[in-house]
């Protein structure tokens, strides 16, 4: 095939979208216009999530690595640092700020060891963190699992209405005398099946996406896990007295 008729092909693949287009049920357009909605809704959680995840990660690791080479556990929390978007981070905070509550005496004097009540409570306030770190890296997924679910039925609702318009038509046509062939009906068929189309190319995006985010949470609640643990178990270590 060479250049000229490359280009005309091209161009008729154009026009045949187009006329399909004009040729679909008000109906149809109402659908693929909630579809196209759908999809910029979906991409945009995409990117920001993917962004979000990403950025989380690599705060996580500088955090982690900076963690590890302290020789206290409030160290860091000490200084009074503050870095936004830092899963673990948030996770840490949590727990020294509820720590530092039980180290603090009735004269406002930091003492050496906590009790192993305020040990405990302190774990179950590291346990209450790495939920709610979950649930903020997980908000904005359910768009995506409602493209994912949603868009092929509201795409295959469409093509069954414009089929259903398409056949009536064609029963109306044949019973008032006029030509009902395959020529007749192709256009409707064709411009019903668009909503189809759309439904999937919806739906398949966001169905990857939304796969690859749930893996990169499942990841993250891990390293959030482990790192609580890691944190409860240098708490209990430091500050817990032997008896």
């Amino acid at each position: 095939m060479n250049f000229t008729a490359g280009l005309l092909a091209a161009n008729q693949g154009g026009f045949t979208l187009t006329y399909i287009w004009d040729q679909a049920t008000i109906e149809a357009k109402v659908i693929i216009i909630i579809l196209l909605i759908f999809s910029i809704f979906a991409w945009s959680v995409m990117a920001s999530k993917a962004v979000q995840m990403r950025r989380a990660r690599r705060l996580n690791h500088y955090f982690e690595s900076e963690f590890r080479q302290q020789k206290s556990v409030l160290s860091i929390y000490d200084r009074r640092l503050q870095v936004q978007g830092c899963p673990l981070f948030s996770v840490y905070l949590d727990g020294c700020t509820d720590l530092e509550g039980h180290l603090r005496g009735p004269d406002e004097t930091r003492r050496q060891f906590a009790s192993i009540k305020g040990i405990e409570h302190v774990k179950r306030a590291l346990e209450g963190s790495v939920a709610r770190e979950s649930l903020r890296l997980e908000s904005g997924l359910v768009l995506l699992a409602v493209a994912v679910s949603g868009a092929p039925f509201l795409g295959l609702l469409g093509t069954v209405w414009g089929v259903m318009d398409a056949f009536g038509g064609v029963a109306i046509a044949a019973q008032s005398g006029a030509r009902a062939d395959l020529a007749v009906m192709a256009p409707g068929v064709s411009a019903a099946l668009i909503t189809t189309v759309a439904g999937l190319l919806v739906a398949i995006p966001s169905m990857f996406g939304y796969n690859w985010l749930v893996h990169t949470l499942r990841v993250h609640t891990v390293e959030l896990d482990n790192f609580a643990q890691s944190l409860a178990s240098r708490i209990e270590t430091e500050f817990l007295k032997d008896e």
